[in-house]
């Protein structure tokens, strides 16, 4: 019997409910799931690669703890293409969470070149209601330009992860500055 293991790939850059919503799902679906943590070339990542993958796991610990009776969860770093990380993993599956129409026909056309490319099939995740409108980018601008993050952010995202950007606030990130449209030093 072929075990079905599906791989959520994103940047998680942050992580948001949005996101931990599709792994809780995602968990009923499959007999394992493997949340990538990619490093996407064409965006700067407010958090390292390690900070966003302990994030994750310290999520995802609880959410297993919440539900022990479903899918185990792995959480991975990767650089390169999904698909390559997908194989080498002997994923069957890409997870992937919609939020909107948008959403769907981009992610439509990733999956038709991921079952043509590399075989394989992509399972699709409609967003909750509530998570409709979140985005991590959405988070990072609230972050550069907000002033109580904890009331702006609460409905997005965990205090866990609130607590962490505040922290990249006070260090005044380059990334959160670029966003508020603020001078960078390079030193």
């Amino acid at each position: 019997m072929t075990r079905h293991v599906a791989v959520y790939p994103g940047s998680f850059d942050p992580i948001t409910f949005g996101h931990l919503d599709v792994i809780a799902r995602g968990r009923r679906l499959f007999d394992e799931l493997i949340v990538a943590v990619g490093r996407n070339p064409g965006k700067d990542p407010l958090f390292s690669s390690d900070e966003r993958v302990e994030m994750v796991e310290h999520l995802i610990r609880a959410l297993v703890a919440r539900e022990p009776q479903h899918a185990p969860v792995q959480v991975r770093a990767f650089d390169g293409l999904t698909v390559d990380f997908a194989r080498e993993v002997g994923a069957t599956a890409l997870l992937r969470g919609v939020r909107n129409l948008s959403d769907l026909q981009y992610e439509v056309q990733q999956a038709v070149t991921n079952r043509e490319v590399a075989g394989l099939e992509t399972a699709f995740i409609v967003a909750g209601q509530s998570f409709a409108y979140t985005s991590s980018s959405l988070i990072r601008q609230i972050t550069a330009m907000g002033e109580n993050l904890d009331e702006a952010l609460t409905p997005m995202c965990p205090p866990a992860v609130i607590a962490r950007l505040k922290q990249k606030k006070a260090q005044k990130h380059p990334g959160l500055e670029r966003l508020r449209g603020g001078a960078v030093s390079d030193g």
